[in-house]
């Protein structure tokens, strides 16, 4: 799947707004889909975010890859999930809260970037 079909299918999920891919050794975004939300700065922002937890990971002697990075908000949910075969990028997703199932959002998100093909 490339990243257009990918972001478009992260879409389809209720209360699902906003989708990109980010390069987090640059900040830049592969790819975006949705609205409501400015995506070329929250890439930017989150791309220190996971440069944060694996400085920190790092720091604390840990062996392990992250998984997703959840942050609730108010009225929106943020998830990061690092591509596990493209080791710099991360899939950015943003719910609102009120309108999406948060275990059905992060299953479809675990099932699109096990088949998100980057070229």
């Amino acid at each position: 799947m490339n990243i257009n079909a990918a972001l478009n299918e992260l879409l389809e999920v209720e209360g699902a707004t906003a989708a990109a891919v980010v390069d987090y050794k640059t900040g830049m975004m592969l790819g975006s889909a949705g609205t409501g939300i400015d995506l070329e700065i929250a890439a930017a922002g989150n791309t220190e975010v996971v440069r944060a937890k694996l400085k920190t990971m790092q720091m604390l002697g840990l062996d392990e890859k992250i998984e997703d990075i959840l942050i609730t908000l108010n009225t929106q949910y943020h998830m990061i999930r690092p591509l596990e075969r493209e080791e710099d990028l991360f899939i950015y997703y943003v719910l609102d809260s009120a309108k999406s199932n948060l275990a059905l959002a992060r299953r479809k998100l675990k099932k699109v970037e096990s088949e998100l093909q980057v070229d």
